[in-house]
């Protein structure tokens, strides 16, 4: 299954009624983390640094604090600013990152081609335009990019950490909002018996979250964006009664001076609090992380009419009755559900958990994504990643990652018991998100923008300083929560950082012991080789040159067969590669040789066809290739022991009408049909489903273009097809040479074998069939 990349962006087109309906979709999954936020925010306030006084002077200030933080980060930075920085449509952390290696060239992506940068998506801006002069500053801080290989590691570094926290705000998330949801039985019974009730329940739910992600969303994501629109109407209404029924005159506390008196009397007790008002923007990463699956014209609609009115009339309901409440009999009668009206209270209890799991819900599809980005670009060990829709784009579920979350989950919950430690958990994750993205935002608006430097500086220096003074509140908290994003984003990172070093020294290490091609063309004189009958498909990292491991299986097994392929799956820094560019093709060697080499470009948020649709369009594209370079009399020169062999662009089977196409053969038999070498011309026939065979033959256009050299090499290609595929891939052992230091030793020897043993290997990437898989070890001394 392949999602192509024009196939779901056709949904954006600029008609109103689709943009409305994308605005009412993204409810349920982008902004469902942000409007949970009213359950828990005044509460984490409220714990432990300031108390509620008579004077209202402390839930003003708050209140105040609430509304321009809200104003400023959601809806200025990333409504206003950040969403126009996404990457052909896609957004997140890796988007920023990826558009900031291919404007400045510091892609970490060992197997780049300029052939790469001739891709569509590669060379499109979604603001400004590439041939606009850049100023002397943009100059000089490209040119030191690219010459200084350390900044690009930070840089690399920089977007892992967002990366890392986006992961443990997948851990935290899931934890505080169903634990604050739950929280409203406490109203309903004592204190001595409600902490029975509470965290049992949390649990459960937790538990059956993360059991139904095998199943996919898609089977109950219409239910999301009703649950969502619910509880925002449900959460405004009852915050619309609360200013008229306690106090009107509320308003006036959004004034910014009420932040100044908040702040004057309660001094560096109020500075600690604010890691629990940071609380009512977490979730607004989701906006721009999520830009791919809805438009940018669709997440402002529904944030500036719907999500943001309704969430500032929430906090500021809150605030009135809780300004004519001033005796506070427990601890949690500061929370949400005491300023719901008691006959309200169990419906909307429900309704907060449905809403808590929809949020919680978006955070984990979300970590699944921006994994799988991690792992295309070369950074996450190999993971399997089950597409649970074929219709719905970005739906993911990774079974791994899955698990881990939930035990991380559960023991973060287990082992706070309360929304404060938990609140100072996740306040850290969101706001290191948040400044990671600012600071990658200021490299895109000189670097991709070209925006004067001034600009930036205004960006970063403003964003920045709101976000560097909620980070030190959150920071201060380290022992009392804090530390468990730290930790868990220091694990992840180091996991990230060691897979990624050693799949750079395994590359470097394939690079240095390629063989020639003189050597493979001369190996049938030197020890005999034996052509079988079949199509050998020889995977590997390199895009030029013959691996290491080819020469290592040939020497001990002096057979190969008749139709060689040298595959190359590989990543490129852009979210989609389209149909028609997915294929670079090439010869090795002369034509009677039958030796290819095909590359195979995929984006970082492509999916990859299974293993049956992928063999077909390989073969097709190598057939398509052959067909071209007779038609147009531009055979590629041979190569004649060059490693630098010529390719060409070919798309797949769906973007060329004439040449070789699939045949598929169904349960009927139908005498018109080819046989195995035989040549027709191809008729318009649409495939039967439900009739379909795993069977394919390829049929010959009957052309008076086709030379007779060409026609036997289509046959050759078309029997040795159905003589059947076999996948040859390495399974290379890495060890540091002897002398190494003690850290590489660390790294090669312990962390990236712990990692390559207990994850997914090249077989499983590419979905190849067991029965049709041969690997072969070999060790690899870096």
């Amino acid at each position: 299954m392949e999602i192509e990349s024009g196939s779901y962006q056709n949904a954006k087109k600029e008609s109103w009624r689709t943009v409305l309906t994308l605005a009412y979709q993204s409810l349920g999954v982008v902004y469902g983390d942000l409007s949970i936020s009213p359950l828990y925010v005044y509460k984490s306030t409220f714990a432990e640094d300031i108390h509620h006084s008579e004077s209202n002077e402390e839930i003003f200030g708050v209140l105040s604090f609430i509304f321009w933080t809200i104003t400023l980060v959601p809806l200025l930075k990333y409504v206003f600013i950040v969403l126009r920085a996404d990457d052909n449509g896609e957004g997140g952390t890796f988007a920023l990152y990826s558009l900031l290696c291919r404007h400045a060239r510091v892609n970490s992506l060992p197997s780049c081609q300029l052939a790469d940068e001739q891709l569509i998506e590669y060379k499109t801006d979604s603001i400004g335009s590439s041939s606009m002069p850049q100023s002397g500053f943009a100059a000089s801080l490209k040119s030191t990019l690219e010459k200084h290989g350390v900044l690009q590691k930070i840089l690399l570094v920089l977007a892992l950490i967002g990366t890392c926290m986006v992961i443990g705000d997948g851990v935290l998330t899931p934890a505080i909002s169903v634990f604050s949801a739950v929280s409203g039985v406490e109203l309903s019974m004592s204190k001595e018996h409600h902490k029975y009730i509470e965290l049992p329940a949390a649990c459960v739910i937790l538990i059956g979250l993360f059991a139904l992600q095998h199943y996919g969303t898609h089977r109950v994501g219409f239910l999301f964006a009703p649950v969502i629109l619910l509880w925002l109407m449900c959460i405004s209404a009852i915050g619309v009664y609360n200013i008229f029924h306690w106090n009107p005159h509320v308003y006036q506390a959004l004034s910014p001076y009420y932040m100044y008196k908040f702040l004057k009397k309660t001094q560096s007790r109020g500075w600690m609090s604010l890691g629990g008002i940071l609380l009512c923007i977490t979730g607004s990463e989701a906006m721009f992380a999520d830009l791919g699956h809805f438009s940018q014209l669709s997440i402002k609609i529904a944030f500036t009419s719907l999500v943001y009115p309704s969430l500032i009339l929430a906090y500021m309901g809150q605030a009135a009755y809780l300004s004519q409440h001033h005796i506070i009999e427990s601890e949690y009668n500061i929370g949400f559900y005491v300023s719901v009206p008691e006959r309200l209270r169990w419906p909307v209890l429900v309704i907060a958990i449905l809403a808590a799991v929809v949020g919680s819900q978006a955070i984990i599809t979300g970590t699944f994504s921006i994994i799988k980005q991690c792992s295309a670009l070369g950074c996450f060990p190999k993971v399997k990643i089950v597409h649970t829709s074929s219709k719905i784009h970005g739906q993911i579920y990774i079974p791994e990652i899955n698990w881990i979350l939930m035990v991380l989950c559960l023991a973060v919950t287990i082992g706070f018991r309360d929304t404060k430690r938990l609140g100072n958990a996740s306040g850290l994750a969101v706001i290191t998100v948040m400044l990671v993205t600012t600071c990658l935002m200021s490299l895109v608006i000189v670097l991709c923008w070209h925006k004067s430097v001034i600009f930036a500086i205004v960006f970063v220096v403003f964003f920045g300083t709101i976000e560097s003074l909620y980070f030190s509140a959150s920071l201060i908290k380290f022992l009392e929560g804090a530390w468990v994003p730290i930790a868990l984003a220091f694990c992840f990172l180091l996991a990230m950082c060691t897979w990624h070093y050693g799949t750079l020294k395994r590359y470097e290490y394939d690079v240095q012991n390629k063989v020639s091609v003189n050597w493979l063309l001369s190996l049938s004189q030197t020890l005999g080789i034996a052509r079988v009958r079949g199509l050998g498909l020889i995977h590997t990292e390199l895009v030029s040159g013959v691996p290491a491991i080819f020469s290592h299986f040939v020497t001990n097994l002096p057979a190969f067969h008749q139709v060689l392929v040298f595959l190359c799956v590989k990543s490129v820094p852009v979210p989609h590669v389209r149909p028609q560019e997915r294929f670079l093709v090439g010869r090795i060697g002369p034509k009677e040789f039958r030796i290819y080499r095909c590359i195979v470009r995929f984006g970082y948020r492509d999916v990859h066809k299974d293993d049956f649709e992928f063999e077909g369009d390989l073969v097709c594209s190598i057939a398509e290739f052959i067909r071209t370079e007779a038609e147009t009399a531009a055979t590629a020169a041979e190569t004649n022991g060059e490693d630098d062999d010529r390719m060409s662009v070919v798309g797949t089977c769906s973007t060329y009408m004439q040449g070789i196409e699939d045949h598929y053969e169904s349960d009927i038999d139908d005498p018109d049909k080819p046989g195995t070498s035989e040549i027709r011309s191809p008729k318009p026939k649409k495939k039967s489903k439900s009739k379909v065979k795993k069977r394919v033959r390829f049929v010959v256009p009957e052309t008076p273009k086709i030379e007779k050299e060409t026609r036997q090499e289509l046959m050759e290609l078309t029997e040795a097809r159905e003589g059947g595929v076999a996948y040859i891939m390495g399974n290379a052992y890495m060890k540091a040479k002897p002398g190494s230091g003690l850290l590489k030793r660390l790294a090669i020897n312990i962390g990236y074998e712990f990692l390559r043993r207990n994850t997914r290997g090249p077989r499983n990437m590419l979905t190849s069939p067991h029965a049709s898989t041969l690997e072969v070890g070999m060790i690899y001394n870096v």
